[in-house]
């Protein structure tokens, strides 16, 4: 068998983007830095169905994605170009956006803290017997950690923020982490943005539920209504508000003077009994 040439690779890589863009009108691009090639197989058969999972170059994807709007004037595909930074893939799919990021999730695995690597969490080390024995009490001094000897082991003695999140994973703690057999990192492909047929926003939309729709929604209502009764523009949100202000200016008006309405007629006999109710007790 003949092996490609990078220009054939190329253009088999343009034709699979570009039919894949034809097909799918949804897109999650994923962050996939640290993901092994196993780990990657694993996620594609759990997505296998309605989803395809598509890594590759930046330059190579933006290129395709160029390609593709220019062929077919889908320009709203161009809102991807600027998501395709860093190490990054996308995954094309069909079924539910929040079921799809939710199975991505799934297929995190554990990772130990390597030297150089930036750690995307805060390590801490709990206290509690180490195992280790007494030879071993230069790694904890090295890095400041309280510790005593117990029935011939290490033991720590309190809790220790050995790494900071954003910090880089020094040979000390990456040595000690391995000691104590500690994988504090996990890895996985993450969310980043979603694509959806045009429109590109934030993996966080896809945790809002029917609630929280209804909920910005009448928050929504609230803020225009206040803005149309703060200048006195008529809308059909603040329209009831403004027949019921009015109701109120014509209503005091009429119990302050002569000037009756059958609407006034109740409010104003009221106040007349509760007048008099008044006037027996004083």
């Amino acid at each position: 068998m003949v092996k490609a040439t990078k220009a054939e690779k190329k253009i088999a890589y343009d034709a699979k983007l570009c039919q894949l863009i034809d097909e799918f009108t949804q897109i999650l691009v994923v962050a996939a830095d640290n993901v092994g090639s196993t780990q990657l197989q694993n996620i594609r058969k759990g997505l296998r169905g309605d989803s395809v999972v598509l890594m590759g170059k930046n330059t190579m994807m933006k290129r395709s994605v160029k390609i593709h709007a220019e062929n077919s004037g889908n320009t709203g595909i161009l809102n991807l170009m600027p998501l395709l930074q860093g190490n990054v893939g996308l995954i094309f799919t069909k079924g539910d956006l929040k079921e799809v990021s939710e199975e991505v999730a799934k297929y995190k695995v554990g990772a130990p803290a390597r030297v150089g690597l930036v750690a995307p969490i805060d390590v801490v080390v709990q206290p509690g017997n180490t195992g280790l024995d007494p030879s071993q009490t230069s790694f904890f001094q090295v890095l400041n950690i309280p510790t005593k000897i117990n029935k011939g082991t290490v033991e720590i003695i309190t809790p220790v923020e050995l790494i900071k999140q954003g910090d880089k994973v020094g040979s000390s703690e990456a040595a000690l982490l391995a000691k104590l057999g500690i994988r504090p990192f996990s890895y996985g492909l993450v969310v980043q943005s979603v694509y959806d047929n045009g429109s590109v926003f934030s993996p966080e939309v896809l945790d809002l539920t029917e609630d929280d729709l209804v909920q910005k929604f009448a928050a929504g209502i609230s803020m225009v209504t206040s803005l149309a009764l703060a200048i006195s523009f008529p809308t059909l949100a603040a329209a009831p508000h403004m027949f019921i202000n009015a109701y109120k200016n014509a209503l005091a008006i009429s119990v302050a003077t002569e000037y009756t309405f059958p609407q006034a007629e109740k409010v104003k006999e009221f106040l007349k009994v509760s007048h008099q109710i008044v006037q027996l007790f004083i």
